[in-house]
Formats: structure tokens, sequence, C-alpha cells
């Protein structure tokens, strides 16, 4: 196989989550890091050594740098829609961190500029198609191990609402909505959506209550999907750290549990025995290998030979809709339907 031509990048946010990043397209091997800019200089001396990126003093300067055909964003939520928009006007194509931007009028403005410019936006959410434990999961479904899939629960939760500082994004209702639903729950919105397909409506309530944090410290959202699937979307942001999906179905109960960083994920099965007894639960073997870089690949691909990425703006999009229909749920008490939000 031929090897492929770098993509000459650059990048705004290097440190934090951006070195993470910096990590994952080191590994692909597809990116050359042309220049950076953030606003710790000590991260972008790190970048510098380690990418051989040369430091810029604004994000108006490494949109300038000549010769680049993308920009990697990955800072906080609260800047996403703006450095996007004025990357893909440049005619730059764009991979942005999730959450795609904080409000219906950003998510607006970037459908917009995709449709004028026709720049490639890829999103850093999972790679659910290259993930071992969602490709298992689905072959599951989709072969009928579960039978009729009745339901689900997904709950996210970690404690990072206690200690956020003011100033900074996550303690800002209006660019941080739903609180933990925003930060991490998009994660689950898409992830969710990469087995059952669209949303279709939401009904939400939220308490602002149990903590200090600004936001909402628990959203709990009730899903329906296109297909007619119901299931329900947990967020928390005051407790200790976990992710559970749970699917139930006619023939067998699906359990995925994440406890703890350090821990890994445990997959197991739980039979319908139809004995009047209770189910043992059993583990599942996970099958096939996980590529933590197939979002970056994607988005390399689809800039090079056309196409989408995955995700893309719209596997972004449809997940923050989520979002601002359970806030606008909680706040009415009514059902919000997607498609008025994704005009």
């Amino acid at each position: 196989m031929a090897k492929q031509r770098k993509m000459r990048v650059v990048q705004v946010g290097v440190g934090h989550f951006g070195a993470y990043r910096r990590d994952r397209m080191r590994e692909t091997g597809l990116f050359e890091l042309a220049a950076a800019h953030d606003w710790d200089p000590e991260a972008l001396k790190q970048c510098e050594a380690q990418d051989g990126a040369r430091p810029v003093s604004s994000y108006e300067e490494l949109l300038d740098v000549p010769g680049v055909e993308a920009v990697i964003i990955s800072t906080g939520g609260k800047y996403h829609a703006e450095q996007t928009i004025k990357a893909a006007e440049r005619g730059l194509n764009v991979f942005v961190e999730k959450p795609l931007c904080s409000t219906r009028e950003e998510l607006q403005a970037l459908l917009d500029v995709q449709r004028r410019t026709g720049v490639v936006i890829g999103v850093g959410h999972s790679d659910h198609r290259h993930d071992a434990v969602s490709l298992t999961i689905k072959r599951m479904m989709d072969g009928g191990e579960m039978g009729n899939v009745a339901t689900f629960e997904f709950t996210t939760a970690h404690s990072g609402g206690m200690i956020m500082k003011p100033g900074e994004w996550r303690a800002d209702p209006d660019k941080n909505p739903g609180g933990m639903l925003f930060q991490c729950g998009v994660h689950g919105l898409h992830e969710l959506m990469f087995y059952f397909g669209p949303v279709a409506e939401v009904f939400s309530m939220m308490r602002y209550d149990v903590h200090t944090t600004p936001t909402a410290d628990v959203a709990i959202c009730h899903l329906k999907f296109t297909s007619g699937l119901i299931g329900t979307l947990n967020a928390y942001h005051v407790t200790p750290y976990r992710h559970t999906f749970s699917v139930f179905g006619t023939r067998a109960n699906l359990y995925r549990d994440e406890r703890a960083f350090d821990e890994g994920t445990s997959l197991s099965m739980q039979v319908t025995k139809l004995d009047g007894r209770k189910e043992p639960i059993a583990p599942v073997k996970v099958q096939g290998e996980t590529d933590i870089c197939g979002n970056l690949r994607s988005f390399h691909r689809a800039v090079r030979e056309g196409g989408e990425p995955y995700p893309s703006l719209m596997d972004g999009a449809r997940a923050v809709a989520a979002v601002f229909a359970a806030e606008e749920s909680a706040r009415t008490g009514r059902i919000v339907k997607l498609d008025a939000i994704l005009e």
C-alpha cells in the first residue's frame, strides 16, 4: 500500500485534551502540525518540542499559516462554533472536539457555513465504527441475540460540577446547557444513535439544587427514536464517576459498565429463562480491536478522497440538538421534537 502524504494542519488548544489529540495525530502518521496557538506558553513549548509546531500569538495568525489544509480545534466548548466558522470561511477543513456548539443559533450557523463553503467538518466524538465494544454490542442486537429490544438505560456521571471555577465555560449555563448532559451526555447521545438511529423527541427533567453549580446538577432525559424505540439517558455532574449502558430485550439483557477510569469496560449478558428464577449474569467476550484514532483517519480520508467523515458535522449536530431539546423540555414541561431544531 502506498504511503499517504501527510496533511499539513494547524491546531488551537494544544494542552490538556489538545495534548491527547496531538498524541493521536502523531500515532496515525497522517498529519504534519505546522503551527499552534494556545493561551498557555508552557503548552506551546511542549507542542513545539514534541511536534515541531511553530507557536503563533493569535488564532487569526494561525489561520494565515500558508499551505494548510485543515484546522484542529481542541479548545473549550464555548469557542468551538466561532473558531470553526472562521476557519471554514477561509476555506479550511476543520476537525473540532465535542461538544460541537453551545446554542441553537451557533448550530444553525455551523450548518449554514458548511453548506456555503463545502469544507469537511469532522467532530471529535468516539468512532463507534472502529470501537470493539460498540461493534460487539451492535452485532448482538442486529443478530437477534437480544430478541426485540424493548428499551435501554444510559447513565453518565462524574463529580466535575463540584470543582467548577468561576469564569470557566463549564460554569456558564449559556455555554454549558444541561451541565453534564452537554459535556458527556453528547457522547452518550452519539453512541445511542450509532445503535438506534436518529432521536425524534425528548422529554426531560433537571435539578439545579443539589450543589452550588449554576448548570444542571442532574438531567434525566426520556428519548424517543424515529424507529419508535424509547429509553432514558441520565447525566449527573455531582456524583462519583460511572458510565453504564443497559439494553433490555425479550431474549436477553446486555450490560456495559465503566465504573472507574483505570478498570476498563466490562460487558455482560443475562438470558431470559422463563422458569420463574432470577437469571444469572455471564461475561461477554468483546470481539475485534479498537482504533482510537478512527475519527482522525476518517477525517483525513474525507478531506483527501471526498465523502463524509465519521463522526460528521451532522453527527455532532444531532447530539447537541438533543441537549438543546432537553433543556427546553425541562423548562417548559413539554415534549420537544428535534426536527424543530435541525431545520
